[in-house]
């Protein structure tokens, strides 16, 4: 077939989501999102006994509702034998029309990006198993839809449903708008170069990081947890904002977003992502800091006595006992510790974090202030610390400058907003975007990313199924096409999708070992590309049956499926 255009790779892009193809076509990210808003899996789990009484809860309660039954469902999952691997070069030349090199290759970890040193540090190749290979090959990380997320419970080792990051956010961005019921318009998904995550503009902000959420408290208490969901925002650049109201990228001159929208994120964003100085703050902040402990010690009243203790041993007994020093649990943690870590004289050469915590009481300590800096130095700098380096590190902490998309050289093109909202059904929620899909880009390609065939054209869905499922064709490698056909013909004849006009892609059919006879149709039809691409490819539709033909072999496979064609030609693009 001839070479396809910037049309059909981003419609195809739409179907097969990976990682790289949210990063060239920006209006991918919020489609994946209206797609699972479509689904009738999420709307479903408002029938769910743990959402009983939601609506009478607060929003944050119910977005921790939301939260844990996220936790208790769902897995993260980024492992390279998913999805298969593709290589640099094969995806440069997909793209080259689309966008430059070497300004993809700072923005995306799969090109080059080194933005958080953390992860080249570790080696991301041999982290993720990729030095066995070339530098040429890449992961092949596609965003799961719900349904896809779901089906990991029919692949091997899994007990529960699993996506990766960018899947993670998406489902919580539907979850959010069908059972949390916040608006779309207080949602702000967020993709750096090596993570995704979304911004829920409630109260003083709230993070979806993976399964997990965090407040703005949880952002600055220190913890293990809350540094692994600080690391991307303050290593890496934010490449793209998606919003109901559009996108912005920091790759492209065009921008939809509304830009009053994005300047209330982006104000309520660095809002959560600074605060002042307060003792629980400070006590957060040392224990994330593990080379400060042994400079600190905790005065304590211990059966009418003064004690001493080492934080070190303080926060080794965090681990242990669910107290914290740094809120009103402090003296419960410190009733759990043995009497023979207590000193009954002050540690030499370490300052009283009481002392601090008085200090900080009654003068809350500005960092951008010279002189409230320099009367806290005068008290408490003859710590085994640089006093400097300790401020420094105490700004890093409390203040994180997000490098987010400049929007000045923008040029803003405004489309018709979805215009959906938390109150209706799920049937007027797709009417409303199927009435706007011709003034709506991102809403017509979410139609694509949900599989909808009775609307949409066939070709995108069959470009991405004989070009980008490398899985099943790995799979069968050793097998003769015979033996290929007889394995997906035992398959469950279950689809991952409830409807009858949705369809999953031959990896889908692989990975979770079912599908419908026409996905069991494509599956055989990206095996017959893969070992001969000169061979007439085509499948046909007809009285409950997916016709298969390859050259003069005819496969027949039963299908209650339904296509906007009934009869489909393939081959390679």
């Amino acid at each position: 077939m001839r070479k396809s255009g910037i049309d059909i790779e981003k419609k195809s892009s739409a179907v097969t989501l990976s990682d790289m193809e949210l990063f060239v076509f920006p209006e991918l990210l919020y489609s994946l999102v209206l797609a699972n808003i479509m689904s009738p899996r999420i709307w479903r789990w408002r029938r769910q006994s743990w959402f009983k009484g939601i609506k009478e809860m607060s929003p944050l309660r119910r977005i921790h509702r939301l939260k844990q039954f996220v936790m208790d469902n769902y897995a993260f999952n980024l492992d390279i034998e998913t999805w298969g691997l593709t290589s640099k070069s094969r995806e440069l030349d997909r793209f080259r029309s689309f966008v430059d090199e070497k300004i993809l290759a700072r923005s995306n970890a799969l090109f080059g990006y080194e933005g958080d040193k953390y992860y080249f540090d570790i080696d991301i190749r041999r982290h993720f198993g990729l030095e066995k290979y070339s530098d040429d090959v890449i992961p092949y990380w596609k965003t799961e839809t719900v349904e896809a997320m779901d089906a990991f419970r029919h692949k091997q080792f899994y007990s529960s449903g699993a996506g990766e990051c960018v899947s993670l956010a998406a489902l919580y961005a539907a979850a959010l708008f069908i059972v949390a019921a916040i608006p779309l318009r207080d949602i702000f998904l967020m993709g750096t170069a090596l993570h995704s995550q979304n911004f829920v503009n409630l109260g003083k902000g709230v993070l979806t990081n993976n399964r997990r959420i965090v407040t703005k408290n949880m952002w600055f208490n220190g913890t293990t947890l809350s540094a692994k969901a600080r690391r991307a925002l303050e290593n890496e650049k934010v490449t793209v904002v998606a919003h109901e109201s559009g996108y912005v990228h920091t790759l492209y001159e065009k921008a939809t977003i509304d830009p009053a929208e994005y300047s209330l994120f982006s104000k309520k964003l660095r809002s959560y992502l600074k605060t002042e100085l307060s003792a629980p703050v400070f006590g957060a902040f040392l224990r994330r800091r593990w080379d400060l402990h042994k400079c600190f010690q905790l005065r304590g009243l211990i059966r009418g006595h003064e004690r001493y203790v080492g934080l070190e041993t303080l926060f080794e007994y965090e681990l242990k006992h669910p107290y914290f020093l740094t809120d009103s649990t402090r003296k419960d943690l410190i009733n759990t510790v043995s009497p023979t870590d207590f000193h009954a004289s002050a540690l030499n050469g370490r300052i009283v974090l009481n002392d601090i915590e008085s200090h900080l009481l009654k003068h809350p300590l500005d960092l951008s202030d010279i002189e409230s800096v320099k009367v806290f130095e005068e008290k408490f700098s003859k710590g085994c610390f640089s006093f400097r380096k300790l401020i420094s590190a105490i700004k890093d902490f409390c203040i994180t400058e997000p490098q987010l998309p400049d929007i000045k050289n923008k040029k803003f093109v405004r489309e018709m907003s979805p215009g959906i909202e938390p109150d209706m059904d799920r049937d007027a929620v797709i009417k409303r975007l199927s009435s706007i899909r011709k003034n709506n880009e991102t809403v017509d390609l979410a139609f694509y990313a949900f599989r909808d065939m009775r609307e949409c054209e066939t070709g995108p869905f069959a470009y991405a199924a004989v070009c980008r499922n490398p899985v099943s064709l790995e799979a069968v490698k050793g097998l003769s096409v015979e033996e290929a056909i007889a394995h997906i013909r035992a398959f469950n004849d279950e689809s991952i999708y409830d409807e009858d006009y949705r369809i999953a892609q031959p990896d889908e059919v692989w990975n979770f070992v079912r599908g419908d006879g026409l996905e069991k149709a494509f599956l055989a039809a990206n095996i017959f590309c893969a070992r001969d691409p000169r061979k007439d490819l085509s499948i046909e539709l007809s009285k409950g049956e997916a016709i298969l033909r390859c050259g003069k072999r005819k496969e027949v496979f039963p299908s209650r499926k339904t296509v906007k064609e009934n009869k489909i030609i393939l081959g390679r693009w």
